[in-house]
């Protein structure tokens, strides 16, 4: 057996990358790659595969590294993933197929992560071909350009549908543009996967927002099948006092001014106000976005504030260590009670917290400390606490049934609305999720929808 330890992926050095918007992951080299190709042990039954929530055979394209075939790599990935540059930097790998490698206690699982990505952008630079395509004479409408519609687009297409994608904003991708920082997804990369879907023959109409520029009955009298991914991009603060106050932030709208509209460039037609000293409320994946960007537009202190222990902090693990490594301070077990200041943020208002016993998710309650208030000085406060469904949709579509969340309802196996043949899946039905379980979803909807419609 190989018990070669695991390979690493190349860095930015933290002082420098803290100081651009360049990807902080350089992957791995070619010598690397097959290095770490070889540490896979080609089970039998793969858990890994159990792992993926796409189903992506990951034995199998390892092989094609190991045999030096990276054009078949490719070809063995894309028959479950359309998106494997994007899922190779931002799924988390280590809680999903990686968690399930047998090669866990023998020097660390295969870098099946680094290893996806590595074959995805040799794919998206070396000419691979497009698999003839036999058109059914069905035509599907997709609202929202994120992962998951991007992934029902392109199962849909395969299958010889003709498919629009219908986008709101100026640019196609959804979360994948506006949501996560250049420096940990590279936004040509992007646009190289959706390019890819072009030559699939799917259609991107950007600028349109459906519930107001067109109207989902529309759709139906012109598609067979309507696929919802609108994503969840509505965000959500604590209702505490001195939230309105200029320099208070959601996390959504400062990674979108800065992702999307390039606020980072100096002459950017949407320009944001750069903090000194800011604190990000919040422990995910986007907190530690948005924490990373303030650090990359020069503020000087960067606080990250949250009322748990590490231990529940449900960002990625690498991105935590990134951050810290760039010099973000965590204040745990702290909550805030107050933002403070006149007419702009002057500071916040914290209270320490205890943990207490599991709430209904499992987690230990936070319970605070009574008189253990203190304040931390800063002047711009950024709120990452999750976000929801935008209700547009909803109050365009009575039909259209959501819960009390105002995420959309589904039927769990088939993944249709309470309208015949629109379907649904990704953040706008379980809130704010992972890219991948995104993905998935957009693939199991797409498969009901060839079911329902009698294609294969």
């Amino acid at each position: 057996m190989n018990n070669q330890p695991r390979n690493n992926v190349r860095e930015q050095d933290a002082k420098i990358r803290a100081t651009n918007f360049n990807e902080v992951s350089l992957g791995f080299d070619e010598k690397t790659a097959m290095a770490e190709a070889e540490r896979c042990l080609a089970c039998v039954k793969p858990k890994c595969v159990e792992g993926c929530p796409v189903g992506v055979n990951i034995p199998k394209f390892i092989s094609y590294i190991k045999a030096g075939d990276l054009e078949g790599a490719v070809a063995a990935i894309k028959e479950n993933s359309n998106l494997p540059a994007v899922c190779g930097r931002v799924c988390p790998q280590e809680s999903q197929c990686e968690a399930r490698c047998v090669r866990a206690k023998l020097g660390g699982p295969v870098a099946i992560g680094a290893l996806e990505r590595f074959v995805a952008d040799y794919g998206l630079t070396h000419a691979v071909k497009t698999p003839a395509i036999t058109k059914c004479g069905k035509k599907a409408a997709i609202i929202g350009s994120g992962p998951s519609g991007l992934t029902c687009a392109a199962d849909l297409a395969m299958a010889g549908f003709d498919v629009t994608v219908f986008e709101a904003f100026h640019k196609a991708g959804g979360v994948l543009v506006y949501g996560i920082p250049e420096f940990r997804l590279p936004k040509s990369l992007v646009q190289a996967e959706i390019d890819k879907l072009s030559e699939l023959g799917v259609q991107i109409k950007l600028n349109t927002v459906v519930g107001k520029t067109i109207m989902l009955d529309e759709l139906l009298g012109d598609y067979d099948a309507v696929f919802i991914g609108t994503g969840a991009g509505l965000p959500m603060f604590m209702n505490i006092k001195g939230e309105s106050l200029n320099g208070v932030y959601s996390a959504n709208e400062y990674l979108t001014r800065v992702n999307l509209m390039k606020a980072y460039q100096k002459d950017s037609a949407t320009p944001i106000q750069v903090g000194n000293n800011v604190v990000v409320v919040g422990a995910g994946n986007v907190a530690m976005d948005a924490a990373r960007t303030a650090l990359r537009f020069g503020a000087q202190n960067v606080s990250l504030v949250y009322r748990r222990s590490r231990e529940e902090m449900p960002a990625r693990r690498e991105e935590i260590r990134h951050a810290e490594e760039e010099g973000v301070v965590l204040q745990l077990l702290t909550n805030p009670l107050e933002i403070l200041g006149d007419k702009a943020v002057s500071g916040i208002k914290c209270i320490r917290m205890e943990l207490g016993e599991p709430d209904e998710s499992g987690r230990r309650k936070p319970v605070e400390i009574q008189g253990s208030e203190f304040v931390i000085d800063c002047d711009q406060v950024i709120m990452a606490l999750g976000t929801s469904p935008n209700p547009l949709l909803k109050r365009s579509c009575e039909r259209l049934e959501v819960n009390k969340k105002g995420t959309i309802v589904i039927d769990e196996a088939t993944h249709e609305t309470s309208i015949s043949n629109v379907y649904a899946g990704g953040d706008a039905v379980t809130g704010a999720a992972t890219v991948i379980l995104a993905m998935g979803a957009g693939k199991a909807a797409a498969k009901a929808i060839l079911e329902k419609l009698n294609v294969h």
